[in-house]
């Protein structure tokens, strides 16, 4: 008899072990979403022997209260199993247990719904548009909130080492949510941190975009509870969150990659095979289907495998955690990364996966190319072609690389200089919305603005009040408020620490009594920008007219029926006379303008000096 209990009490510690193994993502859902089917990727060791056959009827079986399952999909590989589910529209939350078989045959798998956000006074899913400012950050390089999490036992990268660009630093999501009211005052309306999914890689993991866990959030940034506060804090301030989300690719160290359910989760080569990094092939009429493969299906690096979208469990897989985000961190917004790598077909119905459970969602990509026309091509546009995006709009590398830049540091000429900007700014009739385009003028890969445009303090303030008037969302970098300088090469020269975060850092850049002169004329002209465009319907929302550059002197008009902005830059490298009467078309019956920087006051009837690579931002009155 003794046996026989010892041998039960063994069985039932086995069953109980197993379950504890039982991984399963989504790691929980939520009843009443538009789209009731989700399909539950189960994962431990040989849980396809372990469950058993069922016989399912075309209605499904009733597994659970409010969930019914309607196929078991067995893989290659048996340690996954993948389980369509629907759920009620009407089913109550709480914790489920999802039994199979029965006695010591019998696998249970928990699984939970949750309580949706939707209800009185909860925003979120809002959308980030033209009326937002977007500031973008590095948790790992922007502020370290709990120093305890700094390096966590049992992660394969023990990095931490400030004194190194690809070491570890420690910043975190509790020192972001302790900064939110520095942010705020600036201005900002909506935040892009890079990735914060888990990233437990062997060593550059500070960046985050090597997905490791797509259902836990990195540890070292604070976890879910952090994010959850973070969220919580942005909402309170009427501010949004911005994911940076990646389609294209995974870490190495990704659990479907050290275990992959089938062999072509990935993409497959004979050998280590990298991306052309050209978007040409995707759209030539004339390429090779070896180029366009190499383009849509080569790896980034040997660190980072290409994910098959073709597959269906693979776009089940990541449009269901794209969902996930959303509902469960309160996400109003996606930055794809690495778009013009990614199947398009598959990116379309991603997109319009979520467009259709939030319909004020918005998304926008980072398409890194060389031209308007095929920047278009990635986003809605007006180009008659056979295929179509459907992304809202693209990180506007053209307005940057082949507009403000040039117009900064290139000597005016007829194709050269600030008609460089006017030129690319007039190719905007090839998208259906160029205000859903993203502004730059710097980010984590590229070099900082005040270094392009060699530490020149007035270019620097044309180049920020370019970004806050023109068409589109403005996009900030962490610390080019600041004037933090950099090269992008390598890009970790570009990626250092905000001073102030740490504790124990001798100079502290979120105060003004921290910032040295220039950093904060700098701030200040960023700061009254910034608020001033918060209030700016003819900026945030208004129609754009820009006349034709004529000796480096550059004008354009932000204006609808309430509000009048003329931006006047100089261009060139001397001081300018500007007559407001060559501009009747945009300043009609006005008669005097405001500098918006200063409060200075214009008569549109006299000619004013402007200095060489300077700006007026003025509000226009009668």
């Amino acid at each position: 008899m003794k046996k026989i209990l010892l041998a039960n009490l063994f069985a039932c510690f086995c069953l109980l072990a197993i379950s504890q193994e039982i991984a399963v993502y989504p790691t929980h859902w939520w009843p009443g979403m538009k789209n009731p089917n989700v399909q539950l990727m189960v994962h431990s060791e040989k849980i396809g022997d372990r469950l058993p056959m069922l016989k399912i009827a075309a209605t499904g079986i009733r597994i659970a209260d409010g969930i019914t399952l309607k196929k078991i999909h067995r893989v290659e590989n048996p340690n996954y199993v993948f389980l369509d589910l629907v759920i009620d529209k009407a089913a109550k939350p709480g914790k489920r247990v999802l039994n199979f078989g029965t006695g010591s045959a019998k696998t249970s798998i928990d699984f939970e719904l949750k309580v949706r956000r939707t209800g009185k006074g909860v925003t979120y899913a809002q959308g980030v548009t033209s009326e937002d400012m977007i500031y973008m950050l590095m948790p790992d390089r922007f502020a370290n909130g709990d120093e305890s999490n700094d390096r966590l036992a049992g992660m394969r990268d023990q990095s931490l080492n400030r004194d190194s660009i690809f070491h570890r630093h420690g910043g975190d999501l509790q020192g972001l949510t302790a900064n939110l009211d520095y942010l705020h005052d600036l201005g900002v309306t909506a935040i892009w941190p890079t990735p914060l999914i888990e990233n437990d890689m062997p060593s550059r993991s500070e960046h985050g975009y090597a997905a490791t866990n797509h259902y836990r959030i990195e540890p070292r940034f604070g976890g879910e509870k952090a994010l959850h506060e973070f969220t919580s804090e942005l909402h309170k301030r009427k501010m949004k969150f911005v994911q940076d989300i990646v389609y294209n690719h995974i870490g190495r160290y990704h659990h479907t990659f050290l275990d992959m359910p089938m062999k072509d989760w990935v993409n497959q080569w004979p050998q280590f095979t990298k991306t052309n990094h050209r978007e040409q092939p995707v759209f030539d009429p004339y390429a090779s289907k070896h180029d366009k493969n190499m383009t849509l299906n080569g790896w980034f690096e040997p660190m980072m495998p290409d994910l098959n979208h073709r597959n269906p469990y693979v776009a089940n897989y990541i449009i269901q955690h794209c969902i996930f985000s959303i509902e469960e961190f309160g996400v109003d917004g996606f930055r794809i990364d690495t778009y013009k790598y990614n199947d398009l077909d598959f990116m379309n119905r991603c997109n319009q996966a979520v467009y259709d459970e939030y319909p004020k969602f918005t998304i926008f990509g980072e398409a890194w190319v060389g031209n308007v026309p095929a920047q278009a091509y990635f986003t809605e546009n007006n180009i008659n072609l056979p295929w179509k995006s459907n992304l809202h709009g693209a990180v506007d590398f053209q307005a940057l690389f082949e507009g403000i830049s040039p117009a900064m540091n290139e000597k005016d000429g007829w194709s050269n200089g600030v008609n460089k900007l006017y030129s690319t700014l007039s190719q905007d009739f090839l998208y259906k919305n160029p205000m859903n385009n993203v502004l730059i003028l710097d980010n984590h890969d590229m070099t900082r603005w005040y270094s392009t445009v060699g530490e020149d303090i007035n270019k620097m303030k044309t180049g920020i009040a370019w970004l806050m008037t023109c068409r589109g969302i403005p996009q900030f970098y962490y610390g080019t408020e600041i004037g933090m300088k950099g090269i992008s090469n390598p890009d970790g020269w570009v990626r250092l620490d905000f001073k102030g975060g740490w504790k124990g850092d001798k100079e502290n850049k979120f105060s003004e009594a921290g910032r040295n002169k220039e950093e904060n004329e700098i701030f200040n002209w960023t700061r009254s920008l910034a608020n001033f465009r918060k209030n700016s319907s003819a900026i945030k929302t208004g129609k754009m007219m820009q006349y034709l550059p004529q000796d480096g002197l550059y004008v354009y008009f932000r204006y609808d029926d309430k509000q009048t902005v003329m931006c006047v830059m100089n261009a060139s490298e001397k001081e300018m006379t500007v007559d407001f009467s060559k501009y009747a078309d945009g300043i009609k019956d006005f008669t005097k303008a405001r500098s918006v920087t200063n409060d200075q006051e214009f008569s549109l009837k006299s000619t004013w000096p402007l200095g060489a690579k300077q700006i007026w931002v003025l509000e226009l009155g009668k």
